[in-house]
């Protein structure tokens, strides 16, 4: 119990090493046992595309191609941790040593279809490289994090992957948070609530702290009812929800509370619906997301955070 805040440890998380995970628990989540996830792993998984140009609301803003901007996003607006490869934390860390990272070990593009090749995100590097930047740089890097395609015909090597750098993290007083996306061309309907409730049972097996899913779909049902089945099957390990492409600011804050409040997730996992955005614009939609996900802010109160009428009144218990 620290502050009131009930932080689970692991068992495979060594004696000498609990304080520093609770440490990393507690910093990531913002003292309230929610994860605040800011995903800024996109520059390989969609490459450009989401960075310049148009999509689906309008215009990219210019702020977005300077790689810096999610740095600046993130510095300045609440969140509990950025998520990003190991390159790009060694090259703007420095400047940026307040932001809690998450280090995504596992990355690949989009160029190569799921009807050309099944998807495998193989392993950049082990963590103990990302413990030796932690402890030479001083950086506050608080977890791992590594992407599972399920249903891929590379499922094993992935599978095998994340087994190992789930354990090797807790060897290292680190948190895990797993990407799990059904993918495949033995897979029908990537947003099934059963398979997405699978995902998450699969995560609870390899012994991640977090997991990170789509929201389920299904024909005639309501998403955030259905998507409690995958909560109830992770057990101990906590599902955040991802937060897709960019739609309007009322509709995702919305959406998220439904998450949190009606199917029981612990948080979210967002990126093109902040860094989508110009700075100041950024900050605000972090910190109206982080309202609902850390402070229980109801959705208007929200929105007018996102809006600029008001402002966020949270302070981390810890």
């Amino acid at each position: 119990m620290v502050d009131g805040l009930d932080v689970q440890i692991p068992l495979d998380v060594p004696a000498a090493m609990r304080e520093q995970y609770v440490e990393n628990f507690t910093a990531m989540t913002k003292g309230t046992g929610r994860l605040m996830l800011f995903a800024g792993d996109q520059k390989v998984e969609h490459l450009n595309k989401d960075f310049v140009g148009k999509y689906e609301l309008g215009q990219i803003p210019e702020d977005d191609a300077d790689p810096e901007h999610m740095f600046l996003i993130a510095r300045q607006g609440t969140i509990g941790v950025y998520a990003t490869q190991i390159g790009m934390i060694a090259r703007y860390g420095n400047d940026y040593c307040e932001i809690d990272y998450l280090v995504k070990l596992n990355s690949k593009t989009n160029l190569v279809k799921t009807a050309t090749m099944d998807p495998f995100s193989n392993l950049w590097l082990d963590v103990d490289r990302v413990a030796r930047l932690k402890e030479e740089s001083g950086l506050n890097i608080r977890a791992v994090g590594y992407t599972i395609y399920l249903g891929s015909t590379y499922e094993p090597q992935m599978l095998s992957q994340a087994a190992r750098l789930v354990n090797d993290a807790h060897r290292h007083g680190l948190l895990s948070v797993l990407w799990i996306y059904p993918r495949g061309q033995n897979v029908a309907d990537e947003k099934d609530p059963h398979l997405i409730a699978g995902a998450t049972g699969v995560a609870l097996t390899l012994g991640s702290d977090f997991v990170k899913v789509n929201y389920p779909k299904a024909e005639g049902q309501e998403s955030s009812e259905i998507f409690k089945e995958a909560v109830v099957a992770a057990g101990r390990t906590h599902v955040v929800a991802a937060g897709g492409s960019s739609t309007d600011a009322r509709s995702f804050l919305q959406r998220l509370h439904d998450q949190i409040h009606i199917s029981g997730a612990i948080g979210n996992a967002t990126g093109r619906n902040i860094h989508q955005k110009p700075l100041e614009e950024a900050v605000r939609m972090c910190d109206a997301i982080s309202a609902i996900t850390l402070a229980d802010y109801p959705v208007d109160e929200a929105v007018k955070i996102y809006e600029g009428s008001e402002c966020l009144d949270f302070k981390a218990p810890v």
